[in-house]
């Protein structure tokens, strides 16, 4: 249950999935359900991802809420925050929390249904942004992640050997990150 003086509670945080979307085992299903304030952003093609299709229901979700956002995106959610970040003014989106980029440049990383989410922008998102990565990571490596993260003027975290920080990584609500959410969520000025 969340308490009161929890930090997230005066934010709307924006769950974005990857290409499937995040399953029950998935950390940001549990925090989907641990936060009140947290909303995950549907899509309606998982498997077969177009960017054109994904940035107008962030843009609905963004649209829609009242207090100041933070985008939580993992995978091919980070794709698409990262994309959001440098093409649409901020408004009320206050930081970004991005977990396990996927390279989407990379065919020796990613599927080539994904590749139209290519290429990544490398320029300052303009929001305190947190880049989590982990150093076993079939989608994307270590040096890949923390040099988006570096282009993004982001603060970067290696977690280690988590593989790509979903389901199968078995994490649960994942204490690990909840603390790097809450770092920087005191980093924002609102």
């Amino acid at each position: 249950m969340v308490q009161v003086d929890d930090p997230t509670t005066a934010f709307d945080l924006l769950i974005l999935p990857g290409r499937g979307n995040s399953g029950t085992d998935h950390w940001q299903s549990y925090w989907s359900m641990a936060f009140p304030s947290a909303t995950r952003v549907l899509q309606d093609e998982w498997d077969s991802p177009r960017l054109t299709d994904w940035l107008p229901r962030l843009d609905q979700a963004v649209a829609q809420g009242r207090r100041p956002a933070v985008l939580i995106g993992h995978s091919l959610g980070v794709s698409l925050a990262v994309h959001w970040l440098t093409s649409r003014p901020h408004g009320r989106v206050k930081a970004a929390f991005l977990v396990a980029p996927s390279d989407v440049e990379s065919p020796d990383h990613t599927p080539d249904v994904i590749r139209n989410f290519a290429p990544i922008p490398r320029t300052a998102l303009g929001v305190p942004t947190t880049v989590v990565a982990s150093t076993n990571d079939t989608f994307v490596s270590i040096e890949r992640a923390e040099e988006f993260a570096g282009s993004w003027n982001a603060g970067f975290c290696n977690v280690g050997e988590l593989g790509h920080i979903n389901s199968t990584s078995r994490l649960g609500l994942w204490p690990q990150g909840l603390l790097l959410l809450g770092q920087l969520l005191g980093r924002i000025a609102v």
